[in-house]
């Protein structure tokens, strides 16, 4: 027998700075970037009731764990539920399994602002966000630790959610956040955009944004959902979390594609390719870039080992056990 650490998310939560979450997706990206393995999510989905199954992992040998997410949404619960297991990349034992839920904005903000780092101006200071949910709310804390903001820009569809985001991050951040009535009106004079929505229409216009813009998507995993249009694409340096990824399941280039506006050529270069130095990030300063970012196990694996070593520290979690296969892989009847 092995004991696994299990990790709920309450004890996760709280349990790491926003910074620290980039800091160990950086390093995750590092490494596949220089050739270790990550995939695309797999998806199985249900009908009556409605529901989807996903998952995906990635093996970081640096760091010395194998990890990924495994979540179910939808079904008769109308919810979602997030599995984390993480094992040791050398004895491949099970190290623990962490409740999910309350990592998933930090873990994937973390992609985002490794993005951000990456790809947009040094001299950034005007964010716009378009979105005012958990995600959101990951993006703009992980984001606000890689760039100086003095001027953030709000819009989500609904008044009262986009007042309330602004009221909640005025207080946190150092710079200057309110609220807009418009995409449009976020969107104008803005160095990054960050859209964390769940819309399947762009939600807003690509020929509205200004030379050197860089804009970070993440509601972009599944065909026929796009939140950036294809006129956004085709302008931009398009990087997505995995090259793989974005001819299949990358809704917005899967839609540039059969427009015809760019081929798969259009992929500049992924972000682990981009962090490792294999490929440039921003290269001028007029430049508009894109980071296409649809979840991968490369920040959840990265996040959940370093959740996983604060909470060793911590003496946090309860112990499980799991038999090795050399023990219980019999086939006799008890």
């Amino acid at each position: 027998m092995t004991d696994t650490l299990f990790l709920t998310s309450d004890e996760l939560e709280g349990l790491a700075t926003p910074a620290e979450y980039v800091d160990a997706v950086r390093e995750g990206y590092r490494q596949v970037g220089e050739g270790a393995p990550a995939y695309p999510r797999q998806k199985f989905f249900r009908s009556d009731p409605d529901g989807m199954f996903t998952s995906y992992a990635a093996l970081l040998p640096e760091t010395g764990v194998v990890g990924g997410y495994m979540y179910t949404s939808g079904f008769g619960a109308g919810n979602a539920w997030f599995m984390t297991p993480l094992f040791d990349a050398e004895s491949g034992e099970p190290l623990a399994v962490l409740d999910g839920a309350s990592m998933n904005p930090f873990k994937t903000g973390a992609a985002g602002a490794v993005a951000v780092d990456e790809l947009a101006r040094d001299d950034a200071t005007t964010l716009a966000v378009i979105g005012s949910g958990s995600q959101a709310r990951g993006q703009v804390h992980a984001t606000a630790t890689v760039r100086d903001f003095e001027d953030v820009r709000v819009f989500s569809p609904t008044p009262e959610n986009r007042e309330a985001f602004a009221s909640e991050f005025d207080e946190q951040l150092a710079a200057d956040v309110r609220a807009v009535d418009s995409s449009a009106a976020a969107l104008e004079g803005a160095d990054v955009l960050i859209t964390a929505t769940k819309s399947s229409d762009p939600v807003f216009d690509g020929e509205d944004l200004e030379p050197g813009t860089h804009v970070t998507a993440m509601g972009q995993y599944q065909e026929g959902s796009h939140e950036i249009d294809t006129t956004t694409i085709e302008r931009a340096t398009y990087v997505p979390d995995l090259r793989e990824r974005a001819t299949f399941d990358a809704g917005a280039f899967l839609a540039a594609l059969e427009d015809g506006v760019i081929d798969e050529d259009h992929v500049h270069a992924d972000l682990g390719e981009v962090v490792a130095g294999s490929a440039a990030g921003r290269t001028s300063d007029d430049e508009i870039t894109v980071f296409d970012s649809g979840g991968t196990g490369i920040e959840t694996a990265a996040a959940a080992n370093m959740l996983y070593q604060r909470a060793l520290e911590a003496d946090l979690g309860s112990t499980i056990d799991f038999a090795p296969a050399s023990e219980a892989l019999t086939g006799r009847l008890p």
